[in-house]
């Protein structure tokens, strides 16, 4: 059988494709599939994107967004204070005051494609994937807008693939809402440019502020921002990438490097001149001294005390509107500061303590109408010692805590022409067998017996001690407290003599006697301060005249709060009374020529003086003494010992003077206006006193009252003190005359038939003060 009828078929070599045909047919698949796959993808992110969004808060509610303007203070008749920034010490600028070559500089380092993407940039992405595969420099793909929404949503720390999609799309969203110019205006407001600064215009501040050049800059009309050089600009540009990396203090080469980098993409994109980059990669950058973080900044340059009313007002703000609205929410905020007055009372605070190393003075000053605080000295510099004495400095008051016992006294029925015993005394100390409080007059002068007037006039421990504890240490606390002091007041046994376990503050003090001076009633408002505290906001608008007549729209207006806490005759006896210590007592310095009545007071070792007092407009606080330490003051009134009767009262007499004139002033220039005849005015009594005082000018019989037996200085609960004062002087020099009495003083309120106050007796005039802080706690101590 032969091969000759078989067909044979050959068998394909491997790898061979038969005609061609199946090869072709794979690649007009991949050619397919590749399109629809890459539409798949695109529609896939697309599709995320959108889903995403759909999740995403209004552009309008994100809270770098919201913080649309800075808030500005005013003084009570217009005059700009401040600009409110907030804890970031962040300051918004408008887009027209952002100069196009910091813009420029911007959009070169960050986003060169800023004016032709939608919010993603497309090629970047793709760059920036290929440069990761091949190994070359890293470069970000994130746009500006893209940038602006990490900050503003705050996920610079958590980069997932959903926060970076979210991103995407609410930048995309973004740039088919917003225009470009709102997008970079926002996103300069927002980023953060190291040592502190946040924002382009606090940014600028810091580290170009303080160079010649730019001195004084930063205010509204004159903005920091506004006057940067290219170099400058580019600093701050090249900052944006790595603030702490960039720092050109503790980085001054790599920030070069990034500066002159910005300035060359400057130069390529034809945004500044040759002449201009060759210039700027020369210029120095911003040394340690330069490099200024940020603070709140003045309008009123000369007024060192703002800065310390501020400090008080800011908070008020927060609590009652929120910190966004409060610091960035366009507001137009009319503080009761008046700046006249405050010129006064730093003026008579310097002219009696402006020594370097000396002891300082806080003061307050309140209008009795409304309770709104005219004036506050609550330190020297804020730029070196912020702490406000005059709101935070919680200090023994010593013998101006007595009218609160007088206010007591007198509501349960103690009248002024009750008898007391002026003698060395001893009182049990309860719940605690066999202590006790042991009550000396000052130099172990007595009277033997005293009424409650004369007590007041001459400030006798023993009198107050045994009326305080007669009527109640707790109700004395109790009222206290009432009355306006916001401290919680302790009712151990020597509280009598102003020892308390907690001191107050000046605010406070000239709250608590400002009831005595409306007749029993403690004034608050609306936006006062916390627990019915005095008021140092008048209202808040915003910031818009948007009819253009001088109108801005309401927010809150304080309205006044009046309470009676006091009887109102009772209040009315109390101050009568309280003229005593200005008209013949402690507090004869303190006389002015018009109604005056206060009280003096002074702790243990002369380590705190204060006269607390009021006229018909302005109750008055004033403290002085070493802010950092309870360190006596023995000499520094002229060699003598510092008392409340001397610097306090004369801090005091001289911005009664000054407001009595400013207040007369205006008023002479309204009657002048509405074309009435001036009113007669009174005349008013200067003191005489030199800004240091010589060793012939001794204070009245103020010094420190004899060493307690039992309990002196600061001591604690348990009774137990420090050392007893000094010694007064035995022979004192002659005493200046007081301030001679009107002829025709003010109107007193009418009284039931009470003895009169009593003129001092010898050797009694020197103010009781604290014995110390413990509940046995007493003796006399510097008297007030």
């Amino acid at each position: 059988m032969s091969d000759s009828g078989h067909n044979v078929t050959p068998l394909p070599l491997p790898g061979a494709a038969p005609g061609g045909r199946p090869r072709l047919k794979k690649l007009r698949l991949l050619a397919v599939l590749i399109p629809v796959m890459v539409l798949a993808g695109i529609s896939t992110v697309f599709g995320m994107m959108m889903a995403v969004a759909s999740d995403l808060p209004e552009l309008e509610a994100i809270p770098q967004v919201e913080k649309r303007k800075n808030s500005i203070l005013l003084d009570a008749h217009g005059t700009k204070l401040a600009t409110l920034t907030s804890n970031d010490g962040r300051i918004i600028v408008r887009a027209r005051e952002i100069p196009p070559l910091v813009r420029f500089a911007v959009i070169a380092i960050e986003d060169r494609r800023f004016y032709e993407n939608s919010g993603v940039d497309v090629r970047g992405i793709a760059r920036a994937f290929v440069q990761g595969l091949t190994g070359g420099q890293r470069q970000g793909a994130s746009t500006i807008p893209q940038q602006f929404i990490k900050v503003a949503l705050e996920d610079q720390e958590d980069r997932t693939v959903v926060n970076k999609v979210r991103e995407a799309a609410l930048a995309y969203h973004m740039t088919r809402k917003w225009s470009k110019e709102k997008i970079l205006e926002e996103y300069l407001n927002a980023v953060y440019f190291g040592n502190g600064a946040y924002g382009i215009e606090s940014a600028a501040q810091t580290y170009f502020g303080r160079r010649p050049e730019h001195e004084g800059c930063g205010v509204a009309r004159r903005r920091c921002v506004t006057e940067l050089e290219p170099a400058e600009a580019a600093l701050l540009a090249g900052i944006i990438q790595s603030p702490s990396g960039y720092d050109p203090v503790a980085h001054p080469q790599a920030a070069k490097r990034r500066r002159d980098l910005v300035l060359r993409y400057m130069l390529d994109q034809r945004r500044i001149t040759r002449q201009q980059y060759d210039e700027a990669v020369l210029a120095p950058l911003p040394d340690r001294d330069q490099v200024a973080p940020p603070r709140l900044r003045y309008d009123v340059q000369d007024v060192k005390g703002v800065p310390y009313f501020v400090s008080w007002v800011r908070q008020q703000l927060v609590d009652h509107l929120g910190a966004r609205q409060a610091f960035e929410g366009g507001l137009r905020i009319t503080t009761t500061l008046d700046l006249e007055m405050q010129r006064a009372a730093e003026a008579a605070v310097n002219r009696y303590l402006s020594w370097q190393g000396g002891p300082t003075a806080s003061v307050v000053a309140i209008d009795n109408r409304t309770g709104e605080v005219r004036a506050m000295v609550g330190g020297h510099d804020y730029d070196e010692r912020p702490f406000n004495l005059a709101t935070q400095g919680q200090r023994q008051p010593g013998s101006a805590f007595k009218p609160f016992i007088l206010a007591e006294a007198l509501r349960q029925g103690y009248g002024p022409g009750s008898v007391w015993p002026s003698r060395k005394r001893e009182f049990k100390v309860p719940n605690s067998p066999g202590e006790k409080f042991v009550v000396n007059n000052f130099d172990d002068n007595y009277s033997g017996s005293q009424t409650l007037a004369g007590g007041l006039t001459t400030s006798d421990n023993a009198v107050f001690a045994a009326a305080g504890i007669k009527v109640g240490t707790k109700k004395v606390a109790r009222l206290a407290e009432r009355m306006g002091i916001r401290t919680p007041v302790s009712d151990n046994l020597a509280m009598t003599l102003g020892g308390l376990r907690e001191g107050v503050t000046p605010l406070d003090m000239a709250h608590a006697y400002e009831t005595f001076a409306t007749g029993g009633l403690r004034i608050s408002g609306t936006l006062g301060s916390g627990e019915e505290g005095p008021v140092g906001i008048k209202k808040v608008e915003r910031n818009v005249d948007t009819d253009g007549n001088g109108r801005f729209p309401d927010v809150r207006r304080n309205r006044v709060r009046k309470d009676r806490v006091l009887g109102e005759g009772t209040a009315q006896l109390a101050t009568q009374l309280l003229q005593g210590p200005v008209k013949f007592g402690t507090a004869k310095r303190a006389a002015y020529g018009g109604f005056a009545a206060g009280k003096t007071g002074t702790t243990e070792n002369n380590g705190d003086a204060w006269f607390v007092g009021f006229t018909e407009r302005f109750t008055i606080a004033v403290w002085v003494g070493y802010p950092d330490t309870l360190k006596p003051m023995e000499s520094e009134f002229g060699g003598q010992e510092v008392t409340g009767g001397t610097f306090p009262a004369l801090i005091w007499h001289d911005l009664a003077v000054a407001a009595k004139r400013i207040y007369e002033e205006r008023e002479a220039e309204r009657r002048k206006e509405r074309g009435l005849p001036p009113k007669p005015t009174t005349t008013t009594t200067p003191v005489p006193a030199p800004a240091a005082p010589s060793s012939e000018d001794v204070p009245d019989s103020e010094a420190p009252d004899s060493p307690a037996t039992d309990g002196g200085g600061s001591g604690g609960t348990g009774g137990t003190g420090g050392s007893s004062p000094s010694q007064p002087r035995s022979q004192q020099a002659p005493q200046p005359e007081a301030p001679a009495m009107p002829e025709q003083p003010a109107p007193q309120p009418e009284t039931p038939a009470t003895p009169a106050p009593a003129t001092p007796t010898p050797g009694g005039t020197g103010d009781g003060g604290t014995g110390g802080t413990g509940a046995a706690a007493g003796g006399a101590t510097p008297p007030g």
